[in-house]
């Protein structure tokens, strides 16, 4: 910068610089901060925000029944019949207690210990965030014996309260409208809300959620009396178990107020462990005090209970079983509700308060050694199912010890067929894992040396949710991808060592190239989940089409986006037919859509069979240039349907996998029937 633009930006900088914004304004202007982005997931998790405060009633015994309506002008509504929002006048603010709610930050019942001993919701923001970033919100209460209702635009109040007559019910009813200037997209999937609603009613056992789409008139109705042992028998599904579900539960004092905990854990005669864990229904990614002393009780009273009737065992005086033999085959569910809870970690969902853990781990201990005495045929099969994997343990120690390495960037251990980058700083660095030697081949000269590592891979990798980690270890492949990583593996795992601070998996945009990336996802959730809960793991998204009219040249991901590019270059030139997926082409014929290359025209449309066939300039231009790329971050946002999805594609059971193709081929593939 030149020294006398360095002096006038110095002069400009001075009070009338700093703004002041007001009311929900900041959220409108920084609105990631207060949702995660702006995408798909943050419009989606404005339903979650006031779905939470209808959870908040029901967790304090207030409401039992919610309804979500996805409506067809693309807005959404969420009732409840809890207590109502209270809209008499704010002692502070003068105005209806609803208007301070839904148009002040920080506001809410959920400072109040009186008002809710638990929440989700512990800061105030959200209900007024969904405010703030809706184009239109009207909410209607039901309580002290009358409906009201008031109106907001873009966060501001637009109406006083109308009282729209009497009511003998109480609740409220909150629909909002997205605002389409902030996010990139308005468009709810069914799908995805339900995920988060199935999960929220196994979490509160006895309500009622249902939700509604009157765009696909589908519908789903969610009542679980069994809780976690429904969700657990849930996740288990698509497994053959060797337990019934054990269930535990208690309350403890935490300081002047108290901790409720249940959990249920169940095993079954896959290799992975599933552990799902929320507190307050917030779901702790990352784990936390909760998770340490539920695994810290687990194996000390296992062990205990082997010291004390399995002694004439021989396998017992040859292995030491540790907590990692435990996990094996495990699906357990921990829910904590704490008024105070202290989050940290990446995600902030990292449980840290230091309490809970001896907490859990005496009620577990407790209650976990009664039911051994009490079942000793399940305290056997587990026993006995973590012996097995401990020799499978031992077994792997030598595997593991070939693929770690003392230095995450010494480069004399690589892969051989790794074609590493020159920068050494990690976070600058990132690995793609390709498939293919000729899509390999092809990626090492189109990409740029400087910070892009490129490793091929030899045909399909292990389905690792079918083998135990000794078997896993020996697989040529796996110990490449560790290796090259240098991050370790399962329990060994820190992501932090990792060399790469992406990993970019790009395989072929067809079936086959489907089947190893969930192979390779499979691999990636079981064993190296940090990856995924850091935001490092991510998928690339190369061109299905190359459209080239004359020397131009343009690629499309898909068959719409493709009719869309010719579209815009028939409007350049009219003479050019046009292709728009229900009309024949009279002229030049119908695009092939199995076809190399079909002419419409002039326009020459080019399918791209696979990686293999672009070359290096075609390959960074479309899928490795930073500046033009499309890359989908993989992220652990549903982490139940994730491991019920690997489990039912990638396991044992040939049932439960052709009972989900069958339900979803048609929505997935264009199909005659």
């Amino acid at each position: 910068m030149k020294k006398e633009e360095l002096e006038n930006n110095i002069n400009n900088y001075d009070a009338s610089s700093i703004q002041v914004l007001e009311g929900l304004e900041a959220v409108r202007k920084r609105p990631a901060m207060y949702i995660g982005d702006i995408g798909e997931r943050g419009l989606h998790h404005l339903i979650q925000e006031v779905v939470d405060n209808s959870i908040d009633e029901v967790m304090g015994g207030y409401c039992n029944k919610i309804f979500v309506t996805l409506h067809a002008d693309g807005g959404c509504s969420v009732e409840d019949n809890g207590r109502g929002i209270p809209t008499d006048p704010h002692p502070v603010k003068k105005i209806s207690t609803l208007e301070v709610v839904m148009c002040t930050l920080h506001a809410g019942g959920k400072f109040d210990k009186n008002s809710y001993v638990v929440s989700g919701g512990l800061h105030g923001v959200g209900v007024s965030c969904v405010n703030a970033l809706s184009k239109y919100v009207k909410v209607t209460v039901n309580r002290d014996g009358k409906m009201v209702e008031q109106e907001y635009k873009y966060g501001k109040a637009i109406s006083g309260l109308k009282e729209l007559g009497q009511s003998r019910s109480t609740g409220t009813k909150t629909y909002f409208l997205p605002d389409d200037e902030i996010f990139t997209t308005v468009t709810f999937k069914f799908n995805k809300v339900v995920e988060r609603l199935r999960e929220l009613a196994y979490l509160n056992p006895g309500v009622t959620i249902i939700i509604s789409d009157e765009v696909t008139n589908k519908s789903e109705t969610f009542h679980y009396d069994g809780g976690l042992v429904d969700f657990v028998e849930y996740l288990d599904s698509s497994n053959e178990t060797i337990t019934n579900p054990i269930y535990i539960s208690g309350k403890a004092p935490m300081g002047e107020s108290e901790v409720q905990l249940e959990l249920c854990f169940n095993y079954n005669k896959t290799y992975s462990e599933t552990l799902l864990s929320y507190v307050n229904n917030i779901h702790t990614i990352e784990g936390g005090t909760h998770v340490t002393g539920f695994r810290s009780a687990l194996t000390r009273t296992l062990n205990a209970y082997i010291q004390t009737n399995m002694n004439n065992n021989k396998k017992k005086n040859v292995l030491q079983l540790s907590g990692d033999d435990y996990k094996e085959g495990l699906t357990v569910v921990i829910s904590l509700k704490v008024p105070e809870p202290q989050f940290e970690g990446q995600t902030k969902t990292k449980l840290g308060n230091g309490e809970v853990e001896g907490i859990v781990r005496q009620i577990v201990n407790e209650q976990l050694a009664q039911y051994l005495d009490s079942n000793p045929a399940d305290a056997k099969k587990i026993v006995e199912k973590a012996m097995v994997a401990a020799e499978a343990r031992a077994a792997a120690r030598k595997q593991r010890d070939m693929v770690r390495r003392k230095n995450a960037l010494e480069n004399s251990t690589l892969p051989g067929k790794l074609a590493d980058c020159s920068i050494s700083t990690p976070a600058d660095c990132e690995l793609y894992l390709v498939e293919g030697d000729s899509a390999g081949g092809s990626a090492k000269q189109g990409r740029d040396r400087s910070f892009q590592a490129i490793l091929p891979l030899r045909g399909k990798v292990l389905n690792v949710q079918k083998s135990r980690i000794n078997k896993i270890l020996e697989n040529e492949e796996i110990r490449t991808i560790i290796t090259a990583l240098g991050a370790g593996f399962n329990d060994d795992f820190n992501f932090e060592k990792c060399r790469y601070g992406r990993i970019i998996l790009m395989a072929d945009a067809d079936v086959d190239g489907s089947h190893i990336r969930t192979l390779l996802l499979t691999l990636f959730f079981n064993y190296m989940r940090d990856l995924i809960i850091n935001g490092m793991l991510f998928l690339a998204q190369p061109p299905l089409y190359k459209i080239k009219k004359g020397k131009h040249e343009y690629y499309a991901y898909n068959e719409e986006e493709r009719d869309q590019i010719i579209q815009r270059i028939r409007k350049d030139s009219p003479n050019v037919k046009m292709h728009t997926g229900d009309e024949d082409i009279e002229e030049d014929g119908e695009i092939d859509d199995t076809s190399n290359v079909t002419k419409v025209g002039n326009i020459v449309i080019s399918r791209f069979k696979g990686l293999g066939e672009m070359n290096p300039e075609q390959l960074w231009a479309t899928t490795m240039n930073p500046e033009t790329r499309t890359l989908l971050r993989i992220t652990m946002e549903d982490a139940a349907n994730a491991s019920l999805a690997f489990q039912t594609l990638m396991g044992d059971q040939v049932e439960p996998r052709r009972k989900f193709i069958e339900e979803n081929a048609l929505d997935v593939v264009n199909l005659d029937v």
